[in-house]
């Protein structure tokens, strides 16, 4: 009986290796690699000569239809699929009122789980969710259990804004989820100095954007990742350190990591190829915290990565319009910027193309560590018996970044006039085909939540 499709005459690209093969898939699973003359008969054959057959790519790091962004899971999930993206993970909010909130009043996590799977029925392609932990609240507690039951393995923690929560209550929730085995994932900036600064430069009248990545100094991040780190290590806590930044912030979470302690971290796209020179160039667009730095700190990205202190690269896509980007002050302006279309071919053409890592380097970080590090271990891979997350990427093809060309409701690009080599062709999402040179052809609703496993970090 023939299989639905089978790819043939493709580069096979994992987290190990490279080689020519040839690649079927039944019923949303891989069944076989293999040479041409030991592949069954399918509806589809799928010819990829001269491309690159990878594992779909994993973001566990996206804010979509909520107050960090414009885009629904539609939009979001559209420019996910064109950029290769074929699981991400959002976040489920427990509600909390603020000036950052639109809820009327609180709530759970579970609240925040049942909101996103709601929106989520018109994804395209697969998601989940970090149970975002908002408030002081000692009842979170008593939540993390049955998060877990749901399929929400991982809880993030903010030290700043309005939901940053102190060190204290933050111990009490590491205590618990070292108990449950979870992941916290963690922001960290030091509130106390990037506030005290913020107030400072707005009465200094200091609203130029360039003013802006001065609000939130390099080392604001590093003595809250250092503080966050070391609880998580007394506690015995997984530790996954998110938008890593700066080299001093990297520095910090390598010397924990030297000490055998259970800690992964990511950094973003746009900490590898921009600098703080773009806020002289393109403003608020590039408003993102903690900022994008200087060049040093692309460097020390890449070298982090290169030695495995770093384990992903992930986009934090903020989809917003360009409108609430244009404002007097940057204190003003919205904060974020979309990448997920992008941000597959903008890491190979500055890692691969211009920096020589490997292409199975780019398979890790992008996707296998990703699956690995929050229990996904159906997603990431191209062996037998997985999901059939495939896509077709096209290595040598050059092209110019536009947002012109944006899936997403974020009307402006912070890549805009980039040129990069490197092209998705097509997606698969357990083996439907859901974006085709440039177009999405899945529909909506395609995509499912991915309930995750407890994450086994010993291997």
């Amino acid at each position: 009986m023939p299989v639905d499709t089978v790819i043939t005459g493709g580069t096979l690209v994992t987290a190990t290796d490279t080689f020519e093969s040839d690649l079927a898939f039944d019923d949303g699973e891989i069944v076989a690699v293999g040479d041409e003359s030991s592949m069954p008969d399918a509806r589809e054959t799928v010819d990829a000569s001269g491309l690159l057959v990878m594992p779909g790519i994993i973001d566990p790091h996206v804010h979509i239809e909520d107050f960090f962004s414009v885009d629904t899971y539609e939009t979001g999930t559209a420019a996910a699929a064109l950029g290769g993206v074929t699981t991400y993970i959002d976040f489920a909010w427990q509600h909390w009122v603020g000036d950052l909130s639109y809820y009327e009043e609180d709530g759970t996590l579970m609240d925040g789980l049942e909101e996103k799977q709601r929106k989520g029925e018109r994804a395209i392609i697969d998601y989940s969710v970090h149970a975002a932990i908002t408030r002081e609240d000692p009842a979170v507690l008593d939540e993390l259990e049955g998060m877990i039951e749901a399929g929400v393995t991982s809880f993030k923690l903010f030290t700043a804004y309005e939901i940053g929560l102190g060190y204290g209550f933050m111990n009490r929730v590491l205590e618990r989820i070292a108990d449950l085995d979870a992941v916290g994932v963690f922001h960290t900036e030091d509130a106390s100095v990037t506030d005290e600064l913020t107030a400072l430069f707005k009465e200094e009248g200091k609203g130029d954007p360039t003013w802006y990545p001065k609000s939130r100094p390099d080392y604001a991040e590093a003595m809250a990742a250092n503080d966050a780190a070391r609880m998580a290590n007394e506690q015995g806590a997984k530790y996954y350190g998110i938008h890593t930044s700066c080299r001093k912030s990297a520095d910090e979470l390598a010397r924990f990591r030297d000490d055998g302690s259970k800690l992964r971290a990511e950094t973003c796209t746009h900490y590898l190829v921009c600098d703080d020179t773009i806020y002289d160039e393109i403003g608020c667009q590039a408003m993102i915290a903690p900022p994008i730095r200087k060049p040093d700190d692309n460097e020390a990205m890449f070298e982090h990565l290169r030695v495995g202190n770093l384990d992903v690269v992930s986009t934090d896509h903020c989809g917003y319009y360009l409108e609430s980007k244009q404002v007097d002050n940057w204190w003003e302006s919205t904060f974020g910027a979309n990448a997920l279309q992008v941000s597959m071919p903008i890491v190979h053409d500055e890692a691969v193309g211009r920096r020589g890592f490997s292409y199975p380097w780019l398979v890790r970080v992008m996707s296998t560590n990703p699956a690995r590090i929050f229990g996904m271990p159906r997603k990431g891979t191209l062996d037998p018996g997985t999901d059939a997350d495939v896509v077709l990427f096209d290595p040598t093809e050059t092209y110019t970044i536009t947002a012109e060309d944006n899936a997403s409701e974020a009307d402006f690009s912070i890549y805009e006039g980039r040129e990069v080599t490197g092209r998705v062709k097509k997606t698969f999402v357990r083996g439907q085909l859901v974006a085709d040179e440039g177009r999405v052809v899945g529909d909506p609703g395609t995509g499912e939540f991915v309930e995750r496993e407890l994450p086994d970090w010993s291997v």
